[in-house]
């Protein structure tokens, strides 16, 4: 059984105002949106692993010491929508109250990340608009010590695909999730290019143009899944439809959690 901890796909309305970050706003109606739930419930499906999630502020926010325990406490990490900056930046940082009246510093959840990987945990890194190289650079993986982990290269440009026809998969590697048929995924709306990595796998590519899609790595005494694509809306509002999304994501889960 996995203990999974689930970063990001959170959304809130303040008013018009529409945020999935701390650092990231659009102007939409008054709802909130939890699309975390599709790719977790996917988790939970065969009632042998567990996951908790949170929202990308709450992740922000945590207190020193909190992304520690997690991280101490939890066999796989998913980060999906998670800009840089939330790894970089904290609260403290822009607290007018304590300017001037000592020296500021906040844990490194980038270097923890990564040493925690390095020494045995599992992450899974989902593509977005704020994944991978992301939007206008806004994602900014590549550009952190988190390219160390990842199995794919980050662009320096931005990164996003997209088309309202949409994009197929294509499996690469037949020992992957083999009771899964792909031919039947529905076309996924966008993802974000990337390069995958010498000593990477590259399970599932885009039908289309031939980039990568699902791609695993071992690193250090851990594994890291990168998925180029959404999990949940609005790159994922077909593939959360399919009836095999749940036995996709098991078996990708599986497959880092069995990675020797």
């Amino acid at each position: 059984m996995a203990k999974v901890f689930y970063i990001g796909d959170w959304a809130v309305s303040l008013g018009p105002i529409f945020a999935e970050t701390p650092f990231n706003y659009a102007y939409k109606g008054l709802e909130t949106y939890r699309y975390d739930r599709y790719l977790k419930e996917a988790i939970e499906s065969t009632g042998v692993h567990s996951c908790d999630s949170c929202s990308t502020w709450d992740f922000y926010g945590m207190e020193p010491g909190r992304y520690e325990e997690i991280l101490a406490e939890y066999d796989v990490v998913v980060f999906s929508d998670v800009e840089v900056k939330n790894f970089q930046l904290a609260p403290q940082f822009f607290d007018r109250n304590v300017f001037g009246t000592g020296i500021i510093t906040y844990p490194d959840r980038v270097r923890l990340t990564v040493e925690a990987i390095e020494s045995g945990t599992r992450a899974m890194f989902m593509g977005g608009w704020l994944s991978f190289t992301g939007e206008m650079g806004k994602g900014g993986w590549g550009r952190s010590r988190l390219a160390e982990a990842l199995p794919v290269r980050c662009l320096d440009t931005e990164d996003l695909v997209e088309n309202t026809e949409g994009f197929h998969f294509d499996r690469l590697d037949e020992d992957f999730v083999p009771g899964v048929d792909m031919a039947t995924a529905p076309p996924i709306l966008g993802y974000n290019r990337t390069i995958a990595r010498d000593d990477a796998v590259v399970h599932v590519a885009v039908e289309e143009t031939g980039d990568p899609l699902l791609v695993t790595r071992r690193h250090g005494e851990g594994a890291v899944l990168a998925y180029m694509s959404d999990p949940a809306p609005h790159w994922g509002c077909n593939f959360i439809q399919w009836d095999q999304y749940a036995e996709f994501w098991v078996g990708s889960l599986e497959r880092i959690l069995d990675a020797g």
